[in-house]
């Protein structure tokens, strides 16, 4: 019996590790952070990142940042991840399609479910150049960046371009959530938190539709 199990988790042992590392980890490390949000006074560490950041503003900054959260949403990342679902779809691509499509429209449905689970108030520190009105926890931009740079880092990663990928995949999630605090829209927590939960999803569903031909 032990040997039939042992036998069993050395075959798998690389998904296993996958799943750990890939959903797991993250899964806890955003229930440690929601511990933190339900909490009606944001972390210290939240407002003093912030604080900071607001310290570096000027006029071109705010330029810089609402068109790098721009490009995080309806003028960059969703028409972007429609075209390539639709290359992914004239390839014949079933696998790719699907796994990239159900990858972001399961993140935007499960920020907007998280959103309304947590009802986080938006910082109020200072005047934004641009204001939200919806929930903060997790960050949709952080979110939507995050998953479609996962995405496509699995799907490149069996590719010579696996690390242009992954390494352009990296600047954009920076630069879309980084302009996100810069704004005073989001808590350094809402980025942190939309991070895991992106990872945690994308893996997670790579597990499902992507493992098997993988390996």
């Amino acid at each position: 019996m032990l040997e039939s199990v042992g036998r069993l988790v050395g075959e798998n042992r690389r998904p296993l590790l996958e799943l750990f590392l890939g959903v797991l980890v993250p899964l806890c490390l955003f229930a440690l952070l929601a511990r933190e949000v339900v909490h009606q006074a944001p972390p210290p560490w939240d407002v003093t990142v912030l604080t900071w950041i607001h310290a570096h503003a000027s006029p071109a900054a705010d330029r810089v940042m609402i068109f790098a959260s721009e490009i995080g949403t309806e003028y960059g990342l969703v028409p972007f991840s429609i075209l390539f679902a639709l290359w992914l779809l004239r390839r014949r691509d079933a696998a790719g399609f699907g796994f990239f499509t159900l990858s972001m429209l399961g993140t935007w449905a499960l920020n907007v479910a998280t959103k309304q689970l947590f009802g986080r108030e938006r910082p109020a520190l200072w005047p934004s150049p641009a204001p939200e009105q919806s929930f903060s926890f997790p960050s949709g931009h952080a979110m939507g960046s995050m998953s479609l740079a996962a995405a496509l880092g699995v799907l490149a990663w069996r590719t010579p371009y696996r690390w242009p990928v992954v390494a352009g995949g990296a600047a954009f999630t920076l630069l879309v959530s980084g302009s996100r605090l810069y704004l005073g829209v989001h808590y350094p927590t809402d980025v942190l938190g939309a991070w895991l939960a992106s990872l945690a999803w994308v893996l997670g569903v790579r597990q499902i539709l992507l493992a098997r031909a993988h390996r």
